[in-house]
């Protein structure tokens, strides 16, 4: 055994690295590395301390001129070590990693991720489980940068439609899309919260008759357009005053038309636009600058 050991090791050590070869053609590429990787991962959850979910990545490094390929195993090592947490107060210390694992001055990671919550219906208080898509995107060069966000189902009642109609109004199910940079740690339930109170009613994933009643009730005494969701979600953002930087986006399914109703607001907060990109004095993303 130990011999083969030994011949082995010195067949792995006569292996040539192709990546690390030169290339002769003088071209830098912005960023490389692997895209579309599953991984199971925990994160950070409000109710029960940690989440055990599964992640979909994109882990990039810039490659100088003068190499031919990166190695890409590298970045999945890294990843394991990480994938007990993965979380806003990781996600720079990950991106030091690759950067140090590769020897690159950028690294650059993207993980979206299925979170769970567990909601009461609001009669009967039946408890059933609400799948809420999240991402967060972060790079490291000279600066840190990251962006959070969250996808929340939502329904909305036409104003309009509502107005004009004897006989009832058109509803349907719509997506309300929150993106943040952020000054302190928040909780992903904190931005849920803010968008489910700032449209006609919330979604439920288990409804009884009294329950569908009272939001199917609620939802028609709360008309909204999408213009009235994005405005309502600025609103409630603000009182926060943790988001230098946000784009909520409201999308309808319109039940009706043959296309989506849609709305954008991105504002920064700060008058300097340092700030936003992280060079100015100020606590961002949970890291000073």
């Amino acid at each position: 055994m130990k011999h083969y050991q030994e011949r082995f090791e010195v067949e792995i050590s006569s292996i040539p690295d192709i990546q690390s070869l030169p290339d002769e053609r003088n071209i830098p590429i912005d960023k490389v590395g692997v895209k579309g990787l599953r991984y199971p991962i925990s994160v950070r959850d409000r109710a029960k301390s940690l989440q055990h979910t599964v992640g979909l990545f994109d882990l990039f490094v810039n490659l100088p001129h003068d190499f031919k390929g990166t190695h890409m195993s590298r970045f999945i090592e890294v990843l394991n070590e990480y994938r007990g947490e993965i979380s806003m107060q990781k996600f720079q210390e990950v991106l030091e990693r690759i950067k140090s694992r590769l020897h690159a001055r950028s690294a650059h990671m993207n993980v979206e991720f299925p979170y769970f919550v567990e909601k009461a219906a609001p009669v009967t208080a039946t408890p059933g489980l609400m799948s809420y898509t999240c991402f967060m995107r972060g790079s490291l060069a000279e600066r840190f940068d990251l962006i959070v966000g969250v996808e929340v189902p939502v329904t909305t009642v036409c104003p309009c439609s509502k107005e004009i109609s004897a006989y009832g109004a058109h509803n349907q199910r719509g997506l309300v899309r929150v993106q943040l940079r952020f000054k302190k740690f928040f909780w992903i339930e904190e931005i849920i919260e803010i968008v489910e109170s700032s449209v006609s009613s919330e979604i439920y994933s288990l409804l009884k008759r009294p329950d569908e009643k009272y939001v199917t009730e609620k939802a028609f005494d709360n008309p909204m357009f999408v213009e009235d969701v994005v405005r309502s979600a600025l609103s409630r953002l603000r009182e926060k005053n943790n988001f230098p930087w946000y784009r909520i986006e409201a999308e309808n399914f319109e039940s009706i038309h043959n296309h989506s109703a849609y709305a954008m607001i991105e504002k920064d907060f700060y008058p300097s636009p340092e700030c936003v990109q992280g060079t100015c004095h100020m606590t961002m993303n949970g890291s000073m600058k």
